[in-house]
């Protein structure tokens, strides 16, 4: 059974920081490209952050650049976001794909359900 959990949403202030979790189990996700996407209230879902599966490339979307970093651990994705402000505000949602241009492309195969991070100014 394939599984991505993620944790470590909750509410924080604006220039605070979060660190988001996802473990993945139920394929061999070491060799997949994980990443994440986040959806705002009345917004599109939105590409955020993704890795290779050796950790050696990462993306970001330009809005999080220099804020938010991606790392990860065998088949544990995390999302480092700092200096947080209310636009932050979404639900977060782990992804993982074979290839980095699932996530790139949006259309991961797996997706994770979600964790709320709410930024209040």
């Amino acid at each position: 059974q394939v599984q991505l959990v993620e944790s470590g949403g909750g509410l924080v202030q604006a220039g605070g920081s979060l660190r988001l979790s996802c473990a993945a189990s139920g394929r061999t996700f070491s060799s997949y490209a994980m990443g994440w996407f986040r959806q705002a209230p009345g917004k599109e879902r939105q590409f955020v952050a993704g890795i290779s599966w050796s950790g050696g490339r990462k993306y970001y979307a330009d809005s999080v650049k220099g804020r938010f970093t991606v790392s990860r651990d065998n088949a544990t994705v995390y999302l480092q976001m700092n200096s947080l402000a209310p636009e932050d505000t979404a639900v977060y949602y782990c992804a993982a794909d074979p290839q980095t241009r699932g996530l790139q492309i949006g259309s991961p195969a797996y997706w994770g359900q979600g964790t709320q991070v709410t930024v209040s100014s």
